[in-house]
């Protein structure tokens, strides 16, 4: 069980971690620097490689999870506070998708086309999905570890 947490945990630190660096720190940097044909493609060449870790991300997350669960008997066997945080990276899982085939795809061509207008539309798009998700992201951390702190007790 500890070694399924483990790899919970570290499938959510790349993910989370990985939201909060690119949108607390590099975004606003990239946008005070940056114009468009130097910030564009440095968008996509950095969510290109995050997106790839988001995947092995939210592969360790699934798979610990089920992992987790079959030891505790499904469901059935843990607190309201697991029943939240499913649903709620369910739906980070979702928007993830969603990110990953339809704006960052737009963004992909607009890159490749040199259409700096598509292309800030297509991040403007993700910035905002990316945001919800980090704050998707930090609610979970926080039920996580209030909720079993609350069953514990």
């Amino acid at each position: 069980m500890e070694i399924a947490r483990f790899l919970h945990l570290l499938g959510v630190v790349i993910w989370v971690g990985g939201m909060f660096f690119a949108y607390v720190t590099l975004r606003p940097a990239a946008a005070a620097l940056l114009e468009p044909p130097q910030r564009l493609p440095l968008w996509h060449a950095t969510l290109s490689r995050f997106f790839t870790w988001v995947w092995v991300a939210v592969g360790l997350i699934v798979v610990s999870s089920a992992w987790m669960l079959s030891t505790l008997g499904g469901m059935k066997g843990v607190g309201v506070y697991v029943h939240i945080m499913l649903a709620i990276g369910v739906v980070m899982m979702l928007i993830f998708a969603h990110v990953f085939f339809a704006p960052f795809k737009r963004l992909s061509r607009a890159v490749q086309a040199k259409d700096w207008a598509a292309g800030g539309a297509a991040l403007a798009q993700i910035r905002k999905l990316v945001g919800l998700n980090l704050i998707l992201g930090l609610v979970t951390v926080a039920v996580a570890i209030l909720g079993r702190l609350t069953t514990s007790a």
